[in-house]
């Protein structure tokens, strides 16, 4: 089909709106060139007119059938595609990334969505419930109860760097939004604004056609935190989805926490995530394992926030086994472009900042770069007592760096752990002579971690019903959620109880007669009927 070409606009509900503000372009971290068009940063009447629109949506959103909000999810995955290669081609042009790269992350992108209906029409995460009435009870009769769970209200959702679409503009956080019932305005990360574009005006069109209130979904552009603060601080904006660095991430959280009502803010925003290589899977196999771990530390330029910038072990000659089959590997490996000029010049900062670190060195890095905005992957090694005295060697180096512990024992391994921030996941390298170490070393990871491997890498997170993306702070600004897999739709719902209800007020979901026939803890017992 003939496609809209890019305009530089954005969404306000079902208007295509010129931004006035600050203009940008997009940028090919390829090449260095400025891709057309010219974009338009959104201002303060923008922020009013798609939270003012996103409010007038809500109640009606929210009732909407589980049908008809299932077969919306449906309505924008099936309109993603239809954007064709037009979307691949302008992704990969704003970010650098290889066309499989892109064509996997729309395929994670509609998949993702069309999870979420089915999610929607299962109807599970209502968690309706019912206490009927006890007016016999001694010494005092019991009410009618029933609780159902409903949507929190309009969600901002901002755009993340490193996916332009399984993390953007139809990303998993709009998609969970969207299912629990919540409108969605999204500040569209301005690294790959055309990109935004064609999925934002998809997303429109997905609107249009399921007949829903235009203020369902609205995108908007601007560069510097002007924009977000706004829609943060906007009264109509219940709840914030975030993936990006902590320090935008903690300052949304202070903007949400300094409104006359306070609002969650579900931030993702850092983690080195741990590596754990015990003793008995080193010495079966600490070449294989250096191999892996530089093919996972290298993959997309290591612009992952799962990728493994930490890797401990217990010196001696199979440790170093390990550290001379991953700086092999390391030789081998090409320089990656990276998403934005910026985040390559941190990557290059980070890189540096470790090489003149005391008692910090360098054993390896990948090959030169051959382009701009390219990075070279690295991995640094020290011991354990200056990594205990240096907090600095605990900072995330967003892209291909690492830094390798040589330690005394498990038990440093373990202490060294029970030091780090809040994580999203670590991995522990074990072979069944390990078992022992393992049980002794997971009660501090479950503490720490949001997701723990083993024998595997964390990089890719599968999109499913028990994946948990997410974990203590700083990781998360809430450990308590995750932003991948179907639990992430719970962050946009809060609890309503309904006592002594004529059944004619009744939401459907509690009427006895169980018309949507979801299954409800009914007295206590499970039940569906």
């Amino acid at each position: 089909m003939t496609q809209t070409p890019i305009s530089g606009t954005m969404f306000i509900g079902s208007a295509a709106v010129r931004g006035t503000s600050t203009e940008f372009r997009a940028i090919n971290p390829a090449t260095g060139a400025e891709l057309d068009p010219v974009f338009g940063g959104g201002d303060a009447a923008d922020v009013k007119r798609a939270c003012d629109l996103a409010w007038a949506a809500f109640d009606s959103y929210r009732e909407t059938s589980l049908e008809a909000r299932a077969a919306f999810l449906e309505t924008i995955a099936a309109e993603i595609m239809l954007v064709g290669d037009a979307l691949i081609e302008r992704a990969c042009a704003e970010t650098g990334l290889p066309r499989g790269r892109i064509e996997g992350e729309r395929g994670r992108t509609v998949g993702q969505l069309r999870l979420f209906a089915q999610t929607v029409r299962a109807g599970n995460w209502i968690d309706a419930r019912i206490d009927p009435a006890q007016p016999d009870r001694k010494p005092m009769p019991r009410s009618d109860i029933r609780q159902r769970h409903i949507a929190l209200g309009p969600v901002a959702v901002f755009g993340a760097s490193n996916f332009p679409l399984a993390f953007s503009v139809a990303g998993g956080d709009t998609a969970a939004a969207l299912a629990a019932g919540c409108p969605v305005v999204v500040k569209a990360h301005s690294a790959h604004p055309g990109t935004a574009e064609l999925v934002g005006r998809a997303v429109q069109n997905a609107v249009q056609r399921c007949d829903l209130h235009e203020g369902v979904f609205s995108m908007l552009f601007g560069a510097g935190a002007q924009i977000g603060t706004a829609l943060v601080e906007h009264p109509a904006i219940k709840a914030v989805g975030f993936t990006g660095s902590r320090a935008a991430g903690t300052a949304l959280m202070r903007a949400a926490a300094a409104r006359p009502e306070p609002i969650p803010v579900y931030a993702e925003m850092s983690s080195i995530n741990p590596v754990f290589l015990m003793p008995c899977a080193l010495a079966a196999r600490a070449a294989q394992i250096g191999r892996d771990f530089v093919a996972s530390l290298a993959m997309g330029a290591g612009q992952f926030c799962t990728n493994p910038g930490l890797v401990l072990g217990v010196a001696g000659p199979d440790f170093e086994a390990f550290l001379a089959s991953a700086v092999q590997a390391l030789d081998g490996t090409g320089a990656a472009t990276m998403l934005t000029p910026g985040i390559n010049k941190a990557y290059r900062s980070g890189v540096a900042r470790l090489s003149a670190t005391a008692n910090v060195s360098k054993l390896g890095e990948g090959l030169a770069e051959t382009g701009p905005n390219q990075g070279r992957a690295a991995l640094f090694v020290t011991d354990a007592t200056s990594f205990s005295g240096d907090h600095s060697l605990t900072e995330e180096v967003f892209g291909a760096a690492s830094l390798a512990i040589r330690c005394a024992d498990v038990a440093t391994m373990k202490a060294l752990g029970e030091r780090l921030e809040g994580q999203l996941t670590a991995t522990i390298h074990m072979e069944p002579g390990d078992l022992a170490s393992c049980r002794d070393l997971l009660p501090m990871l479950e503490r720490r971690v949001g997701r723990i491997l083993i024998n595997g890498y964390p990089t890719g997170v599968e999109v499913c019903q028990a994946m948990v993306h997410g974990g203590p702070y700083p990781s998360t600004a809430d450990g308590r959620s995750t932003s991948v897999g179907t639990l992430a739709i719970t962050r946009f719902l809060r609890p309503v109880c309904y006592q002594d209800f004529p059944q004619e007020l009744l939401p459907d979901a509690l009427k006895d007669a169980n018309p949507q026939k979801l299954w409800r803890l009914q007295d206590g017992d499970l039940v569906k009927g």
